[in-house]
């Protein structure tokens, strides 16, 4: 098979500067000391990362788009069907089954910065939205926030050992293809990545988050702030 383009490079970075979030979120929270500001920045940047992401499932090249690859329900259970054959034809997009995995892991991390908007360090910070909401939904948010992580690593575990799967049963292996862009499928690729397109995205998405963090949410009272 001919190696062709498939992934664009916004797809491409948007992935792993995701990997890169995820996992400083998880080390400023777990292992550093006071390095909380720094928690609350990343998350930020990764709500951004997500918007862009849902903005270029819309308008991005052609296997970026989610109608490329959220199927019906009917598909996903015939491609099930095929996860044991061995000789499988390889997607030149995500397959049927993980395009809803994306799905899924979009929507957790979403979950994971929208709440941490509501959070608070108990000493110094507070996210732009916690003193506009009641106790009963501050204590929902914090419940998101600590526990949907936790399902979040379970998500990208199995996604690992899934990859690990495709590589060493399927000889389809997916990892290269997030690095180069490129995949040895007869499928037609994409003629370009869009660069532009994706510039005009980034900036939209860089205006939306800072009109929700510094724009929308008014200031807290003054017997707020001391509180």
């Amino acid at each position: 098979m001919p190696q062709t383009r498939i992934w664009d490079i916004p797809t491409r970075l948007f992935h792993w500067l995701l990997v890169a979030c995820i996992v400083a979120q998880y080390v400023t929270a777990e292992w550093l000391d006071d390095a909380m500001q720094l928690h609350f920045q990343i998350g930020y940047f990764t709500l951004g990362l997500i918007i862009f992401r849902v903005l270029w499932g819309i308008v991005g090249t052609h296997y970026a788009r989610f109608s490329s690859f959220v199927r019906s329900p009917a598909a996903v259970i015939g491609y099930a069907k095929t996860l044991t054959d061995k000789n499988s034809p390889a997607y030149a997009g995500h397959n049927p089954l993980g395009g809803y995995a994306v799905l899924l892991l979009l929507l957790m991390v979403a979950l994971q910065a929208v709440s941490g908007l509501f959070m608070t360090d108990d000493v110094f910070l507070d996210g732009p939205y916690r003193h506009l909401v009641s106790d009963t939904t501050l204590e929902v948010m914090n419940w998101l926030h600590h526990n949907v992580f936790n399902l979040l690593i379970a998500v990208i575990a199995l996604h690992v050992v899934a990859i690990g799967y495709y590589a060493r049963y399927k000889q389809q292996p997916l990892v290269p293809a997030m690095l180069h862009g490129k995949k040895p499928v007869s499928s037609p690729g994409i003629p370009s990545s869009r660069l532009l397109l994706a510039i005009v995205v980034a900036l939209i998405t860089a205006g939306l988050v800072y009109y929700a963090l510094f724009v929308a949410p008014p200031a807290p009272a003054a017997d707020e702030l001391f509180y």
